[in-house]
């Protein structure tokens, strides 16, 4: 750790704009649409560090959120001023124009950050989707053939790709006060069939002037409402069935 605060205390007031910095020890590249917050999480585990530790090099200007009962949301997200930025770049040997194009909250800014501007590293705590918009669970699968470790990872998605199609897997939000992160679809070849089809649907929907959110927000209400007619949730066999297996096993008592 003192180590570290060495690095983070020799990042100089104007960074280079490309390429690694010399003075990082490990490189943590991001995710195309991953939180920063996660993006921290990551880089503290290849140092070797606990989440927590490796947050202390920022001056933090308010607390994590958090649910109702007092657990960590996963959508957490971390807003950071010029110097904040700084730091991160140095802490994961990444260039920042590289940052800026995979991190969606990059640059954002924030009064509480700049009142604050004096050179100090500061962050700043929010909900993915009070900064960019609805958050879901990676694939740890890909993010393990991508960087060699199948961590958690949370990213920017829209709902109407959330199915990882090569490992079988629905992305669930990270907004949600539940343990899973995704459903095993291989017992529902025909979800990650759709999956397939989508680009083609949104294709069609641009080109008659619809947009492709538009399309999914009318079948999501059309299942949605399906969904509340449902009668007799005590004589139905199939459907707890099917979502006991994609939930691994076990769904809960919840159904509906």
């Amino acid at each position: 750790m003192r180590r570290l605060k060495t690095q983070v205390a020799d990042v100089p007031e104007t960074a280079p704009a490309r390429g690694p910095h010399r003075g990082s020890i490990f490189h943590t590249a991001p995710l195309p649409g991953e939180t920063t917050a996660s993006l921290i999480s990551r880089i503290a585990g290849r140092y070797g560090l606990e989440t927590k530790a490796l947050r202390s090099v920022w001056q933090w200007r308010n607390y994590r959120p958090r649910h109702q009962n007092g657990g960590a949301r996963a959508d957490a997200e971390v807003l950071l001023n010029a110097a904040g930025r700084r730091v991160l770049a140095a802490l994961c040997g990444t260039g920042e124009d590289v940052l800026a194009r995979a991190l969606p909250s990059w640059g954002q800014e924030d009064a509480k950050l700049a009142a604050q501007e004096d050179g100090t590293a500061q962050a700043l705590w929010r909900t993915g989707g009070a900064v960019v918009g609805p958050a879901a669970f990676g694939c740890r699968l890909c993010t393990a053939r991508r960087t060699g470790a199948a961590v958690r990872v949370v990213r920017y998605a829209p709902r109407w790709e959330r199915v990882c199609v090569r490992h079988g897997r629905w992305l669930l939000d990270a907004d949600a006060d539940q343990p899973l992160e995704h459903l095993d679809l291989r017992g529902v070849p025909e979800v990650a069939a759709a999956q397939r089809r989508w680009p083609g649907v949104a294709r069609r929907a641009v080109r008659a002037g619809v947009g492709p959110e538009r399309v999914f927000t009318v079948a999501h209400a059309v299942v949605a409402r399906w969904w509340e007619l449902a009668l007799f949730w005590e004589q139905e066999e199939m459907w707890p069935h099917r979502l006991h297996q994609v939930a691994g096993g076990d769904a809960g008592a919840e159904l509906e």
